[in-house]
């Protein structure tokens, strides 16, 4: 057991160690490199926004703001609008109106697993309680869809609003899904309720700035399918370091899933392969919400396949993604955003190495 550890602690921090330079040097940003202008020109944009908000509650928006990544989904909708025509200031506003959707999604997400952390920093619940977060995803979200109305386009206001209904109801369904261990509908259900939580957003990210920049029908299809495959891949990578990885390595308060009943995809692929007895054990510690750490699960099924499953899928989704650019002309656009997909290749690999 102690063998079995210390190969995957030692796998852990060389994945850490990819995803701390990629954070602190150019190698994250590399893909982002084609549009950091029009990123710059977006976080000025939510500064803007923050200042938008009444004095006594702009501090807490400003927070949350100085807090929340990477900016992804911008970068997604700058990256899709110039490798369909060229970048335009409504693709920047979508990915503005996202990333405060995405904000939001957070804060709520961080009250209702109980986190304390997020990106080495105390979570809006730990700092000034749940109340008060509540209402500040509130806040967020409502914000965001006010801003979608002032585009000229009603299909875009509307189809933000679309996917911000799917980003809640997927977090409804996951909370009702709980401790809901039927396994013979649960993949099927996990794959939807990620695609709602965490997939709509990109998806839209990607299907929106193809509206904005006038593609045909089919390659639109084409561009929310990238998107989505893309936000999948991820979370299946997310759900996989909830499992394995470690507070200290990764800035976040981690093994939530598990404490709250949330059967992620590893978890699935471990309880599918396990014996009956042992199958018997996780559950118990599940349904008691027992430590489920490393050493636990060391000592009780074969994690490492399961885990490799689950990476596995992820894989095929990233080669889908690959396969879904092609239909774009070839450009230093296209090229980045081959680039993040390669980035998400490196993490996954990391793992599994």
């Amino acid at each position: 057991m102690r063998k079995a550890c210390e190969k995957f602690h030692k796998l852990l921090a060389t994945t850490m160690t990819n995803e701390i330079e990629t954070t602190s040097n150019d190698s994250v940003r590399l893909p982002f490199l084609m549009v950091q202008s029009e990123l710059r020109e977006v976080e000025a944009t939510l500064r803007d926004q923050v200042r938008a908000f009444d004095p006594g509650v702009e501090p807490y928006v400003s927070y949350v703001c100085d807090t929340s990544g990477k900016r992804i989904r911008p970068a997604l909708a700058a990256l899709v609008g110039g490798a369909t025509g060229g970048v335009q200031p409504d693709h920047l506003m979508l990915g503005t109106i996202l990333e405060l959707i995405h904000m939001a999604t957070l804060v709520h997400d961080d009250i209702i697993d109980g986190a304390a952390t997020r990106r080495q920093v105390p979570t809006a619940n730990a700092k000034w309680g749940e109340g008060t977060a509540v209402l500040l995803g509130d806040a967020l979200f409502s914000h965001a869809l006010m801003l979608s109305t002032e585009f000229d386009d009603l299909t875009l206001s509307r189809e933000i609003a679309k996917a911000s209904r799917a980003v809640c109801q997927g977090e409804i369904l996951q909370t009702q899904r709980r401790f809901d261990l039927t396994l013979t509908l649960t993949q099927t259900e996990y794959f939807r309720i990620i695609g709602m939580k965490t997939g709509a957003l990109f998806a839209a990210a990607t299907d929106l700035a193809g509206y904005i920049s006038g593609v045909d029908a089919d390659l639109r299809t084409a561009l929310r399918d990238f998107g989505m495959q893309l936000g999948t891949a991820y979370q299946i990578y997310d759900d996989c370091l909830d499992l394995i990885g470690t507070e200290e390595q990764f800035g976040k308060t981690l093994r939530t899933d598990l404490e709250k009943g949330k059967l992620t995809l590893p978890m699935l692929y471990l309880l599918e392969d396990a014996s009956d007895s042992q199958r018997d054990k996780l559950l118990k510690r599940i349904i008691d919400q027992e430590a489920l750490d490393l050493p636990v699960l060391v000592g009780i099924a074969d994690y490492e396949g399961a885990i490799e499953r689950a990476l596995d899928h992820s894989r095929g989704l990233l080669d889908q993604a690959a396969n879904t650019l092609g239909l774009l002309a070839p450009s230093d656009y296209r090229d980045a955003l081959q680039g993040i997909l390669a980035y998400l290749r490196g993490l996954l690999g990391s793992i599994r190495s």
